[in-house]
């Protein structure tokens, strides 16, 4: 594993995958449904690394965010995949291509606001007494129409 450039790290996961990041790293990622420009919340932490103070998640590490902003999109290089059997007439060939994302890490560490709890939350104005949900009925099948043909008189 190479070494940190900084003494703040973290290990997210992105994709499935796992990434050791430092914030002003650069790296690329599987695609995201992000535009190009926008910053990004990778909430999945699995290890905060800060001087001597190591924290281990399990499997997460709750509250704590890497924010990183989206800078392009990319294709990677192209595969090819041939197979071949002689006197077999089999001919496979296919290729593919990669989609990443290159994003560069702003911060590491920013927790998310803590949720307020009932006795902190502000009072809210008295609302209406809502009326009662009625329980679910099991809905009726619709009886199905049945076409009756009419024949001429004359027949």
């Amino acid at each position: 594993m190479p070494e940190a450039k900084s003494a703040v790290t973290a290990v997210v996961v992105s994709g499935g995958k796992q990434y050791r990041v430092a914030a002003g790293d650069q790296l690329l990622v599987g695609r995201l449904k992000a535009e190009v420009g926008a910053e990004l919340v990778l909430d999945r932490v699995l290890l905060h690394v800060d001087g001597e103070d190591v924290k281990v998640g399990t499997p997460g590490i709750d509250g704590l965010t890497v924010t990183a902003k989206v800078l392009r999109h990319s294709r990677g290089p192209r595969i090819e995949v041939l197979r071949y059997k002689s006197k077999k007439n089999v001919r496979v060939h296919k290729g593919a291509r990669a989609d990443y994302t290159s994003i560069e890490v702003l911060a590491i560490g920013d927790r998310k606001p803590a949720r307020k709890t009932e006795a902190q939350a502000e009072p809210q104005a008295e609302a209406e007494p809502q009326a009662e949900a009625k329980p679910a009925r099991p809905r009726a099948r619709a009886k199905k129409a049945v076409a009756v043909e009419e024949k001429p008189d004359g027949a």
